[in-house]
């Protein structure tokens, strides 16, 4: 064993308690990200880890905003501190050791700012701390913030540590960088939803959508409403009297689908088309989409009611059947819409046709289900067209009480 040094037992264990504490330090992030309770506790769990394994008395996250850095972020007991950074936003140039890092793109050190002839941010005065380290924090090449790590006794960070606030830098950029992509998908299908139904939207972005508008067989309920006394009243009315009657009624029944747990198809002029069960389960869909036909019955009344002082008379009819249909997407390339195809919607639709104004038609199949539940009237059996057979129908009147 000739030539070999002794080893160091106390610096060994010393490592070994170093190399334990970063892996505690890293599993308190990995934890907060798994928390999933959004950007803000991951920026702290790391802020804080960088500055306990610098031996650090603070630590700040700042992260660039047009031409300064702001603050997102404090591991410190001063909260006149924080305020002050949020006051006073920190700019490229040598007042600050933040500002310093992001003229260099590299890790900046201060051993005592009080020595610094270039160095001026007020905090210092708040803190009353002496040394500062800055590590830029950069993601796909841009320079996106800074981790500031302070001291009360002057002196330079060492080596080590400088390396292991730069780990955190970079956990610092996957955070920021994952926080921005959820915040874009989240955002996309908030405009998505403007224009498609809510669970279509949330489909697009699914593990299972694709299977799914790929096309499937289910088993829904399928509403149609439509307005008696349109196709006269467009006949006469201006294109901006269509849209004043249009808009309303569009608006009432597009607030009450989500309420019931419906998707819609579309909107066709005067026409609505709404299936319950799919892409999401609906328990009793039956029973939903005859109390969002009540609702909406209820609801169109005080329409009509201002439309007549107008001398407008519109009523609206709904046709409800339960039965199997093809979902999925259907349209071209550029323009999708997810659609169910099947008996079940022109029976639905054809039911809507026949209702008069006030009326709610529902198909056999429905009756079956609510029988017990809703209160109803046999219509007898109506010849509709596409049909080859009479279809037995009834007139919803309510939900039976108790």
């Amino acid at each position: 064993m000739e030539g070999r040094e002794p080893l160091d037992i106390e610096e060994l264990v010393r490592e070994n308690e170093n190399l334990r504490e970063q892996g505690q330090a890293i599993g308190e992030v990995l934890r907060a990200v798994a928390r999933s309770e959004g950007l803000q506790p991951v920026l702290d769990a790391i802020i804080a880890a960088a500055r306990r394994l610098c031996h650090g008395d603070h630590a700040q996250l700042y992260l660039a905003e047009g031409d300064v850095f702001v603050i997102v972020s404090q591991v410190l007991d001063f909260p006149e501190g924080y305020d002050y950074a949020v006051e006073h936003p920190h700019r490229r140039d040598r007042t600050t050791v933040v500002g310093r890092t992001a003229l260099a793109g590299e890790a900046v050190q201060i051993p005592d700012v009080l020595a610094d002839a270039d160095y001026s941010f007020g905090a210092q005065r708040i803190i009353g701390y002496r040394a500062l380290l800055g590590v830029p924090v950069f993601l796909d090449d841009e320079l996106i913030g800074v981790v500031s790590v302070g001291r009360s006794v002057p002196g330079p960070f060492a080596d080590r540590e400088v390396q292991l606030v730069k780990t955190f830098a970079d956990q610092a950029a996957i955070a920021i960088a994952n926080a921005r992509l959820l915040d874009t998908v989240e955002r996309q299908r908030t405009e998505l939803s403007r224009f498609l139904s809510p669970q279509v939207a949330a489909l697009i972005s699914s593990d299972e959508g694709e299977r799914l508008l790929a096309g499937h067989r289910a088993y829904i309920t399928c509403l149609f409403s439509d307005l008696r006394g349109f196709t006269a009243f467009a006949e006469t009315a201006a294109p901006e009297e269509l849209f004043e009657v249009l808009r309303p009624y569009h608006e009432t029944i597009g607030d009450l689908i989500p309420r019931h747990g419906g998707t819609l198809e579309h909107f066709a002029g005067d026409g609505i088309m709404v299936f319950f069960n799919d892409p999401i389960p609906v328990d009793d869909h039956e029973l939903a989409a005859i109390r969002l036909a009540l609702a909406a019955q209820e609801r169109f009344e005080e329409l009509a009611r201002a439309w007549r002082k107008r001398g407008t008379e519109l009523g609206l009819g709904i046709g409800i059947e339960a039965g199997y249909a093809t979902v999925g997407r259907i349209g071209f390339e550029g323009r999708y819409d997810y659609a169910a195809l099947g008996s079940v919607t022109n029976l639905a639709s054809r039911l809507s046709t026949h209702a008069a104004a006030g009326q709610i038609l529902v198909g056999p199949r429905v009756f079956a289900v609510v029988e017990e539940t809703v209160l109803t009237e046999p219509v007898g059996s109506l010849d509709l067209k596409g049909f080859g057979r009479p279809v037995q129908a009834y007139d919803v009147r309510g939900v039976r009480t108790g």
